[in-house]
């Protein structure tokens, strides 16, 4: 299959996941869909692990994954908070800073550098920020990024975004000391694993929650699944920064999901503000 329809149908899937979250944590708790989110995921995931060659594991491998579990736990319960507490066309959009922050932390992680195309992708995301709230101008011309900071999912998003920056740089030391294959298939049914005890925590040791809800649930499972599995697809085709820019149509996807399934508000200026980010995401990317 074409790479470009996969990473197209990546991104609807990870929106879709993303839409079907929501919707059940208006009857689940942010811990209870955080675990779904892998945890259902897991089985789908686990069922390519025999098709695939098992590469053989270094140190370097597993350390990288015990950095990784308590990063991804961190990000993805706010993830989950923030988007049971805020619509999803003011959070997803968020996302986008990933690649401004993977600019500095892949410095630090990975050696790479910050060049002209970076700074004009900072800026460009940046004014796609503040076009997100730009309704809110005619109070003050800083009152866009005041309003960030006011909507607390907002903000609990830009820390995912930062968390994601790192754990996207550890992913690809862990994927250079196993293989992508091997690596998609085994990472979410660990980081479940790890996650569980957090989860009979927060719930009391109540396991039939995990039931409470079995279709969405299920289809939340098997939409992460495939967007791992269409994402690792893509990349073994082309090259990686021309699937995650194309990928970054996740956002829009989001957008759309929230404007007719949650019928948020000031869809217009997010979709413009999300477009304008997108765009400087492909040139952080791709030059």
């Amino acid at each position: 299959m074409n790479w470009l329809i996969l990473s197209l149908l990546c991104a609807f899937f990870s929106a879709s996941a993303d839409a079907l979250c929501k919707k059940s944590l208006f009857k689940s708790n942010e811990y209870l869909v955080a675990w779904v989110h892998v945890g259902f995921a897991s089985p789908f995931l686990l069922l390519i692990l025999p098709f695939i060659a098992v590469p053989k594991l270094d140190l370097c491998f597993f350390v990288t994954i015990l950095i990784l579990l308590p990063l991804e736990i961190i990000a993805l319960i706010l993830y989950m908070k923030a988007i049971k507490m805020s619509p999803l066309s003011i959070t997803l959009p968020f996302l986008a800073l990933s690649p401004i922050f993977m600019i500095f932390t892949s410095n630090l992680i990975l050696g790479e550098r910050l060049d002209k195309f970076g700074i004009v992708g900072i800026l460009l995301t940046a004014i796609g920020a503040y076009l997100l709230n730009i309704n809110t101008a005619k109070q003050g011309i800083l009152e866009p990024f005041k309003a960030i900071g006011r909507e607390r999912g907002s903000m609990y998003m830009i820390i995912v975004a930062f968390i994601y920056s790192v754990t996207s740089n550890l992913g690809k030391v862990a994927i250079l000391h196993s293989s992508p294959l091997f690596f998609s298939a085994t990472y979410l049914p660990i980081l479940s694993a790890a996650l569980f005890p957090i989860l009979m925590w927060k719930n009391q040791g109540k396991v039939k929650q995990l039931f409470s809800q079995p279709t969405i649930f299920s289809l939340i499972g098997l939409t992460v699944a495939l967007s791992v599995i269409t994402h690792f697809l893509a990349v073994n085709i082309i090259e990686v920064p021309y699937v995650i820019s194309v990928k970054r149509t996740s956002l829009l996807f989001g957008i759309m999901f929230g404007a007719f399934w949650f019928k948020e508000k000031n869809i217009r200026e997010r979709l413009i503000g999300s477009i304008v980010m997108i765009i400087g995401v492909i040139v952080i990317a791709l030059f």
